[in-house]
């Protein structure tokens, strides 16, 4: 009778692609990459593999749609205020992609390997035609803006990636160790070096222990910011 009211429930439930889509988030959000199984679509969603190949693909293009979602939602980001400047606008996309990339741990990895691998997808043009459009308006001169609009991608996808899970592998990395943990053994680690031979590591111990991830990440696009104002 159980089997028999489980397939009933699977022949009676619409699936839509957006449902399938957020299921798979979930799972990511939960489990990293190795939670997203067909297996347990089918049994979250209880419905037939079929529904989600029909709907989405294979596994990797589940992946890939997942990752098209949340960055899209992303990219999305205004400014507050109507007379929002260049610098306003790359502030808001580089905060909503830090932030996504905080709330979905896997999206680091997935975003990296979009960018690399699909250089024509909606993610990859996405991110560069939404930056982009800004260091045009910054005054950077056209030649330059490839390079400058690069230089920004590739700062906020580094700086981002610190503070996400690293999926594949990461031999000797404890991807669940606590953050105030590892900051304050490492600030006790430089503390413990020779002042001396040290001396910047010495100095900047308790920087390290106090610091926002959030402002040191807008720190840095600020001075990309500055480089970027001034290419002539």
């Amino acid at each position: 009778m159980p089997t028999r009211a489980r397939q009933t429930q699977r022949r009676n439930q619409v699936l839509s692609r957006e449902q399938i889509i957020a299921t798979a988030i979930d799972l990511l959000d939960t489990g990293g990459e190795g939670a997203l199984t067909v297996r347990a679509m089918t049994d979250r969603l209880a419905t037939g593999s079929g529904a989600i190949y029909y709907h989405v693909g294979n596994r990797d293009e589940l992946l890939d749609t997942a990752t098209e979602t949340v960055i899209t939602a992303a990219l999305a980001a205004r400014p507050g205020g109507a007379e929002a400047t260049p610098e306003d606008e790359i502030r808001a996309v580089a905060l909503a992609l830090f932030d996504a990339i905080a709330e979905h741990h896997w999206l680091a990895t997935r975003l990296t390997l979009q960018i690399i691998r699909n250089p024509v997808g909606p993610v990859t043009v996405g991110i560069f035609e939404r930056l982009g459009q800004q260091v045009g308006a910054l005054g950077v001169p056209q030649a330059r803006w490839f390079s400058a609009a690069s230089t920004l991608v590739h700062y906020i996808l580094g700086a981002v990636s610190q503070n996400a899970r690293i999926e594949g592998d990461a031999s000797g990395v404890d991807p669940g160790a606590d953050r105030e943990e590892f900051l304050e053994a490492t600030s006790q680690a430089w503390q413990d070096l020779d002042a001396e031979t040290y001396p910047f590591l010495y100095a900047i111990v308790g920087q390290i222990r106090e610091h926002d991830d959030r402002e040191q990440f807008l720190t840095g696009i600020a001075v990309v910011l500055d480089g970027l104002t001034h290419l002539r």
